[in-house]
């Protein structure tokens, strides 16, 4: 659906280049959900209005569905941009129109004349976001999550096949982020959008994106699928996202495991086998103990996940940890 092409961005400031995002080459795939995370400054924000050319990139090529966007004259680039809707971050809303004519606003900037057909379509999308019964309502009245979602409804008015999330869910408190990231993973699956979000949150990510890419210093230092991203993840930048999604994880990192007895593994399950007993029966049938040192089990996006650090003990380890892995569980031995 979206693919950069040896693109990079530099801003001129007094006279000389300053880089935000050095040369890099992505693609994202058509109906997934994309996640960007990076910390402030890291890029994110530019790269995500490259999609759109908000920003235009100081050179490469940006393709949407095999287009080079970057090679389009101005009409055909206003075209393709009424494929692309953008949700933003302080919700950007117009404080002197109603719900419904906020929705509708960019339906008649499309050129739509139709009044009937606008209003039909308003009110599809309040009812696809929940707020029915908010239509003639004005910002002011409405709570910081209400709001976003009438920016999600915005969004979707031209039915476009992207959708680009700025930061969408920063200014809510943790249970409107919830419910506005569940509405966003129902849309992707209802309407197959592609969906690109970019957050500073490791945990957004884990709960909606199939794949992610990590930016630091305006370099793509680690990107792949969230789950392969998150449980194992291999740069510095990852592993501080990851800690900070996890902190028990991270503080466990500082237990002094060099007195704890046994070889120290970390045992990785993903899907059915999160809930099957193979622990338990490879050490019944290997003789080995075990004892549980760190643990937790959760889902990433629809996946069910588990994790546990083990000191393991015996005279066949080798022989239950190759089980293990046969009964396609991943395991990580850890420096003392």
């Amino acid at each position: 659906m979206i693919r950069f092409v040896d693109v990079h961005k530099s801003y001129r400031v007094a006279g000389r280049d300053i880089p935000a995002l050095e040369p890099f080459n992505l693609e994202i795939a058509d109906g997934e959900v994309f996640g960007i995370i990076g910390h402030s400054g890291a890029g994110k924000s530019t790269l995500i209005r490259l999609i759109n050319l908000l920003e235009r990139p100081s050179g490469g090529r940006i393709l949407i569905e095999d287009t080079d966007i970057t090679a389009l004259p101005d009409p055909a680039l206003r075209a393709a941009r009424q494929r692309i809707g953008m949700i933003f971050q302080h919700f950007n809303l117009l404080s002197s129109q109603t719900v419904a004519e906020n929705i509708a606003f960019p339906m008649r900037i499309a050129g739509g004349k139709d009044s009937t057909a606008i209003r039909q379509r308003v009110e599809e999308l309040l009812q696809r976001v929940g707020l029915a019964d908010h239509a003639n309502k004005f910002p002011s009245q409405l709570s910081g999550g209400q709001k976003q979602r009438v920016g999600i409804a915005r969004a979707l008015a031209n039915q476009p096949s992207i959708l680009l999330c700025d930061e969408a869910t920063s200014a809510l408190d943790p249970q409107t982020t919830a419910s506005v990231l569940e509405l966003l993973a129902e849309i992707n699956r209802e309407l197959k959008l592609t969906i690109v979000l970019i957050t500073h949150e490791m945990d957004v990510v884990r709960r909606v994106c199939d794949r992610v890419a990590v930016l630091d210093a305006g370099r793509i230092v680690e990107h792949g699928a969230v789950a392969d991203v998150f449980l194992h993840p291999q740069h510095a930048t990852t592993r501080r996202f990851v800690n900070e999604a996890l902190p028990e994880e991270a503080a466990g990192e500082h237990v002094p495991y060099q007195h704890v007895p046994g070889r120290i593994m970390r045992l990785s399950f993903r899907g059915a086998a999160t809930w099957s007993p193979t622990l338990g029966r490879v050490t019944r049938e290997t003789g080995v103990d075990f004892n549980i040192l760190a643990g937790r089990i959760d889902r990433i996006k629809d996946l069910p996940y588990g994790q546990l650090t083990l000191a393991m003990q015996g005279d066949n380890v080798d022989k239950a940890l190759q089980a293990l892995r046969d009964a396609g569980i991943e395991i990580e031995e850890l420096a003392r």
